[in-house]
Formats: C-alpha cells, structure tokens, sequence
C-alpha cells in the first residue's frame, strides 16, 4: 500500500515543479521586459556635459546645479559646460556656485558658454570656471551690488555700504582671477566704479596690459618726453569680423562698470573664443564625442514656480480668505480645508528652495498659539491677538527671505540680521507682496460679503438666516397649560416647585410665597420655560 501511494503521488509532485518552473520563466521574461520600458532609454554618457543656468541666480538654482553637475560627474565627464543666460540674482546663492564649481574634481575640466548674457552674479560664476567661451551677440560684466527700493528703482549703496557688501564679491572675483589667468583689474572694474581702466602697450616688447588710471598716469602721462616706454593701445583684431578695429580708451571710464560684448571679452583675454552653437563649443574645446545636455527638471521647474513672489502672494490671499470664510461659518470644511492647503504650499515651496530658515517657523508657531490664546482662552480682542497676528506676519515676510553665508565656518545662528544688498531686496520684496495680498484679501472679503450669499453656490454652502417664528423656543408642556389653568400643587412651592394640571405635572414658580403641597394654584402668567402661578383660598373661589 505504502508503495503504491508513492507511485501515485511522484507525477503531481513533478507536475507542480514543472508549473512552478514555467512560471518563473514566464515572471523573469516578464521583468527582462517590463523593467527597461519602465526606466525609459538609456541614459546617453560622454565625456562632456551642458548644464543651462538659465534665469535668476536662486538658492533652487543652485540646488539644481549641484543635481545635475553630480549626476555630469556620476556619467564620467570630465568637461563640464556651464550655458549662461541670466541677469543675475541673489550674491549667497552665486558665491555658492562659484565655491562649487572651483572644487571640482582636478581633471574636470570647467567652462563657462555665455549664450547669450552672464551679468552680475552670472559673470561672478562665469569667472570662476577655467575657461569661457562667448556666443555670437552676448554680454558679461556689471557685477555691483545694488539695493531696489519700495518703489522697484535701482539704488547706489553708500560708500561704507557698498564696501562692505562688494568685500566678498571682490575676494571671489581676485581668487578666480589668480586661479584662472584673467586680468584682476578688467574684473575689479566689472565690480566698483570710480576707477578709469586703460589699455596700453609696451613699445619696444608690445606686450599688452589694462592699468587703472593712477597707473597710466604714471607709465605715460608723467613720463618725460621721449622716454616713455608704454603707450595706449589704438588698434585691434575683432576676433568676429578678423579686422583691425579702433580701441575704444579708456576701456572703462570711471562712472560705469564694465560690461563687455563678445569681440571684447575675446579680445581682452576674458574669453578664449566665439561659439555660436553646440557643435562650436565641441570644436572649441576638442571634444572627443558630442556633449550631454543636462537639464533642470520638471520638479525643479515647478518649484521656482512656486517660489515666484506673484505665486506666493496669490497662495497667502487664498490662506487669508479661506480662514475668515471658515471662522464666520464653522463646519464648511471647505474652506478651512483650502486655506490650510495652501498655507502648506506657500511654506513648503520656500523650505523646499532653502529660503525658509528655522527661525521663521518658530515665530510662526508662537505667533499662531497666541492667536490660539487669544480666540479660545481670553474673551474679546486684546494684546496676545494683535501680538500674534505681528509675530505670524514677520514669520510670513521672513520666508521671502534667503538666509546669509555664516560669518565664521562652524557657526550656525538661527537668525542674524540682513547684511547683503540681495537679503535686503529680498525683504523688501517680502513687505510689498505680502501687503498687497493682505489689501486684496480685505478686498476679496468684502466682495464675498456682499455677493456669496446671492450665489447658488453660496446659498448651498451657507444656510439663510431663519424667520422670526423660527427662533421662538417650543412649548415643552403642550396645550394644557394655559392662562387661568388651575392645579394641584404636588410639592411644596419654595417659590419653586411642581404642580399638576390634569394628566401633566409641570414646574411651576409661586409670586415669592410659601405654597404647601396639596394647595391649588392658577396659572398666571405663561412665560414660556417658567411659569408664575397663584395659590387660591381653601374655599376654591377664583
């Protein structure tokens, strides 16, 4: 028996393992197909690399930079092309890049394509790679700190402003000029005014330099006749057009700052060459293979976005307005519901792009408990309301805010105050949005006020007011009792007590006298919940 059960069950046994082989084949094939469609096509490798800056120079730009030079570096580039479009933007973010960019790995190799403008804080990046290429019409230069006014007017710092906030601008723009064999005094004019810079020429070498204005004095102006060695450059090639073209002196003249256009920056040394295109940079730089083009995400895209001041000001009207709606009408949910959304969005965005510092959600959770306090503790309106509603307002500008390099390596503050011209336009830009929202969410509610409730919308959402039979309280004892009525008092009246009215005992309350049980009273008055009864004399006369 034993023998033949083994016989009957060995075909099933080897019928399972079969199946189960087959499917797992089956589930392999399946992954060896379905995995590479759903990784997209191969990611294309070579030995150089494009990364666009494109746009304002930004805390979420330089995120997206470090992700996408990482991922250059991950594929094996050892060329990394730095493509220039931008006006500007905030100097920590730039100083960022630069310091980036510099400690690079040695055998990469960084270039700067300015295609087509790199101004300010995109020249200070610019300079700072080993090499720059320019496109056929293109700018670089102008790199002055500046403040913006309430009014959006440009504004010269002071001196012992401007000073201070071109030190490090001037410290980056020395040590690019010292690492990558640029002329310091073409970049220092890019920075400060009040200095002339002159081209001149050696006669007997004709070795070529740019000189500040105290210098050329000295080498030509107060040189004895016929002694001078050095002389203004009158000519030079245009790098564009192969032609001797006239040198315009002095270069840089001492009320403005340098910014140069393609044929100068190529004929002043600060940039190797034109490239029009892609395939000129690779013919430039004698690429091996053609250059992968690494872009910003789609991600990152939606997150600057988000940070834009507009966007933000919209998101702060919606939190203004949805949280009036739901406190005026509690239980909407919708409202409520919103406003928290997009108080979530309008903080998230600026964590999410590094502008949001810790101190700024501490202030805003101080702020919201003692709005908090002041609704649900302490009765009307005082000092911890409009204390809390002046913290949440300082939080909400300060998330427009970027936060300052440290002053010092190792030190951390949670807060420290503004000291760049790009904090203080980044704070100013913060006052004027949020208080433009404030105005047009006062605005907005108004018109809600005034409107909503004539809209089929409003009307489903916010129940009408009820009539005035509506709000009278229901008579809790019927009809029986009535004016004239008389009862029995069932419990002694102290004034208070009970009495029946034929089936119904009720309470009832005597006009301030002792009533005995078993008295009978009337109904004298019948003010709804209390009701005022008379004892009556023993004989029952009314």
């Amino acid at each position: 028996m034993s023998t033949r059960l083994r016989g009957v069950r060995q075909p099933r046994r080897s019928t399972r393992r079969g199946l189960a082989g087959w499917a797992a084949l089956a589930g392999t094939a399946l992954l060896l197909v379905v995995l590479p469609v759903l990784a997209g096509p191969p990611r294309p490798r070579s030995d150089a690399a494009i990364v666009p800056i494109r746009g304002e120079i930004s805390d979420v730009m330089r995120d997206s930079l470090q992700r996408r030079v990482d991922r250059a570096l991950a594929d094996g580039a050892k060329t990394i092309v730095f493509e220039m479009d931008t006006p500007g933007g905030l100097v920590t973010s730039a100083l960022d890049i630069c310091r980036m960019i510099k400690n690079l790995p040695p055998e990469v190799r960084s270039v700067a394509w300015v295609h087509h403008r790199a101004l300010s804080a995109g020249a200070m990046i610019s300079v700072a790679c080993q090499k720059i290429l320019m496109s056929g019409s293109s700018s670089i230069g102008d790199c002055a700190p500046i403040m913006v006014t309430l009014t959006g007017e440009l504004q010269e710092l002071p001196t012992a402003e401007r000073a201070k906030a071109e030190s490090p601008v001037l410290q980056e723009f020395r040590d690019s000029a010292a690492r990558n064999s640029y002329d310091p005094v073409l970049l220092r004019a890019m920075v400060t005014v009040g200095e002339e810079v002159w081209w001149i020429q050696a006669l007997t070498t004709g070795e070529r330099k740019f000189v500040t204005g105290t210098e050329k004095k000295r080498l030509i102006d107060d040189a004895e006749a016929g002694k001078a060695e050095w002389t203004l450059v009158e000519k030079y090639v245009d790098p564009q057009s192969k032609r001797e073209v006239k040198a315009e002196q002095p270069v840089d003249a001492a009320n403005e700052l340098l910014t140069l256009s393609q044929r100068e920056a190529v004929a002043y040394g600060i940039a190797a060459g034109i490239a029009a295109t892609e395939t000129d940079v690779a013919e430039q730089l004698e690429l091996s293979s053609a250059p992968v083009r690494i872009d910003i995400s789609g991600w990152e895209k939606f997150v600057m976005w988000l940070n834009s001041p507009l966007v933000r000001g919209i998101l702060f009207v919606i939190v203004l307005i949805g949280a009036y709606v739901e406190f005026q009408h509690p239980g909407l949910i919708l409202p409520g519901a919103t406003a928290a959304v997009a108080l979530v969005i309008f903080l998230a965005a600026p964590y999410a792009a590094g502008l949001a510092n810790v101190w700024t959600f501490i202030l805003l959770g101080i702020g919201l408990v003692l709005l908090a306090v002041e609704i649900l503790l302490i009765p009307g309106f005082g000092i911890a309301g409009l204390l809390g509603i002046a913290v949440i307002g300082i939080a909400v500008i300060g998330t427009f805010v970027p936060a300052e390099p440290v002053p010092a390596p190792g030190q951390t503050p949670i807060f420290n105050w503004p000291r760049l011209p790009g904090t203080w336009e980044a704070l100013q830009r913060g006052v004027i949005y949020v208080s433009c929202s404030v105005i047009v969410a006062f605005v907005g509610i108004l018109l809600i006020l005034r409107y909503l409730p004539q809209l089929s919308i409003g009307r489903q959402l916010v129940a009408p007011n009820p009539a005035g039979d509506a709000l009278v309280p229901e008579y809790p004892y019927g009809t029986t009792v009535r004016v004239g009525e008389i009862g029995i008092v069932t419990g002694d009246l102290r004034p208070g007590g009970q009495a029946r009215f034929g089936q119904e005992v009720v309470d009832v309350q005597s006009q301030g006298e002792y009533v005995e049980a078993g008295r009978r009273v009337q109904v004298l008055r019948n003010e709804g919940m209390k009701i005022v009864v008379r004892p009556l004399p023993d004989d029952g006369a009314a």
